[in-house]
């Protein structure tokens, strides 16, 4: 038997002189597409349950399916046990009777560079502080405090509301350290002054610690403080007789420039935002 009868029956290729086709998917040979019904657009204005209820802060969304299954969250006064249902922004969700609000908590720490303002109000010509965090948040974070157009350092962005309530105006006071250049040395009987305690506006300032900057002029100082009174570290060293000329925060509640450099920011962590929030 000849090698053309052994293939004789057998499927050969096109190539081979064959009738068998490959599969082509050229232009006009493309299988047909099935219709697919396209899926509903989100409605913005709606939400999961669990997502509003974690993003109040009262807890994380694993932990609100829990409290949801319970029975502790009403919606417009209904107790609501259904996994994945979704409430309307405008509804009124509460937790064990607290209200809650959806917008959920944001905190940003930015490495204030010079020449930027801190003010809410409107600072024509000025850049303002806010320009330089745009892009961490669709929600509106406003500083905690302030730090004057030519001081740099530590600032603290957030929405949330209770907290920089509480960190403005602390009953145990808010730890911060800076860095100091003064226009002259600083004298050692004045230094120890500062460590005694100042009395500015009738009111004794107190100090953590001061002391002179290691490897560098007596014209550079560092300072820990509690107080947070205005412009407390400017009007205690002109008390003495001494004007700041450059000042940088370099610890703020816990929180430092480590990895952030001037002009750039990053966000919390879990585990700082619960420091903050230990604050009283």
């Amino acid at each position: 038997m000849s090698r053309d009868d052994s293939n004789r029956g057998k499927n050969a290729s096109g190539r081979q002189g064959g009738n068998f086709k490959k599969k082509s998917y050229a232009r006009g040979n493309a299988p047909i597409k099935k219709n697919v019904t396209p899926s509903k657009p989100m409605d913005p204005n709606s939400i999961r349950l669990n997502k509003y209820v974690a993003n109040s802060g009262v807890c994380s969304r694993r932990d609100a399916d829990i409290y949801i299954s319970a029975g502790n969250v009403t919606v417009n006064g209904k107790p609501i046990t259904e996994m994945g249902y979704k409430v309307k922004l405008s509804d009124e969700v509460k937790f064990d009777g607290q209200l809650l609000n959806p917008v959920k908590k944001e905190y940003v720490l930015l490495n204030k560079p010079k020449d930027f303002v801190t003010t809410i109000r409107d600072e024509k010509g000025k850049r303002h502080v806010s320009g330089l965090i745009s892009s961490a948040s669709k929600s509106k974070l406003l500083p905690v405090d302030k730090l004057e157009k030519e001081h740099t350092g530590l600032l603290l962005f957030t929405n949330d509301g209770s907290m920089t309530k509480v960190l403005k105006s602390p009953i145990n006071g808010m730890r911060k350290i800076y860095h100091l250049v003064l226009e002259q040395e600083l004298r050692s009987a004045d230094l120890k002054k500062i460590q005694e305690g100042v009395i500015v506006d009738e009111k004794v300032v107190r100090v953590q610690d001061v002391s002179f900057i290691a490897d560098a002029p007596k014209r550079e100082v560092g300072i820990e403080i509690f107080s947070s009174r205005n412009k407390i570290v400017e009007r205690l060293f002109e008390t003495l007789g001494y004007k700041v000329q450059r000042l940088d925060r370099v610890v703020y509640g816990g929180l430092t420039k480590k990895d952030l450099p001037r002009g750039h920011w990053r966000y919390l962590t879990d585990q700082e935002v619960i420091n903050l929030k230990m604050i009283k």
